[in-house]
């Protein structure tokens, strides 16, 4: 379904139960990821099939990673980071929370603790960052998963990864070609 679709329906299904459930992960075209209480998110899910969803599963986790009701952890994160310094940077990083590049330390700081309750935009931050001029992107850690995103939202643009020893000498022999 269209994300809009998907957030008027999370909404819907929240204000009819009365507790949390929303889009939080809108990781590419087609495939977006809600959390919140358990019954809400089933509801949704029923709703979101109901409304033409292609598939539409319940994912084990945890926690509702990114919703609002990730808030005390979100508090608690800005009570860790509180006594630190983050320095300002020369090289942008693009927030997930807004998928806007942010230099400033202090910025840095305010968007990791907005993140804990807020939605990830992978799909717009890879969006931004192909507007303006990037066309590699290399993942670093375990799988490809966010490479696999990343080749559907900027179809041939160049995405690598580095998992491993072998990956990572793969990923260079490609930078350096």
């Amino acid at each position: 379904l269209d994300s809009d679709k998907i957030v008027e329906i999370c909404k819907a299904v929240e204000a009819e139960m009365g507790a949390a459930v929303q889009a939080v992960n809108f990781n590419c075209p087609g495939q977006v990821v809600i959390a919140g209480a358990v019954d809400p998110v089933n509801k949704a899910i029923e709703a979101l099939k109901a409304a033409g969803a292609k598939r539409a599963v319940l994912l084990p986790v945890s926690a509702p990673f990114h919703s609002t009701l990730m808030q005390p952890a979100a508090d608690r994160l800005a009570e860790v980071l509180a006594p630190m310094e983050i320095k300002d940077i020369v090289i942008p990083v693009v927030a997930n929370v807004n998928a806007l590049e942010v230099t400033s330390g202090e910025e840095i700081k305010k968007l990791l603790i907005k993140q804990a309750a807020s939605p990830v935009l992978w799909e717009t931050s890879v969006r931004n960052m192909v507007a303006n001029g990037v066309d590699t992107f290399v993942e670093v850690g375990p799988g490809k998963v966010l490479t696999g995103f990343t080749k559907k939202i900027a179809k041939g643009m160049t995405a690598l990864n580095v998992e491993d020893p072998a990956s990572l000498e793969k990923t260079l022999a490609a930078l350096n070609a």
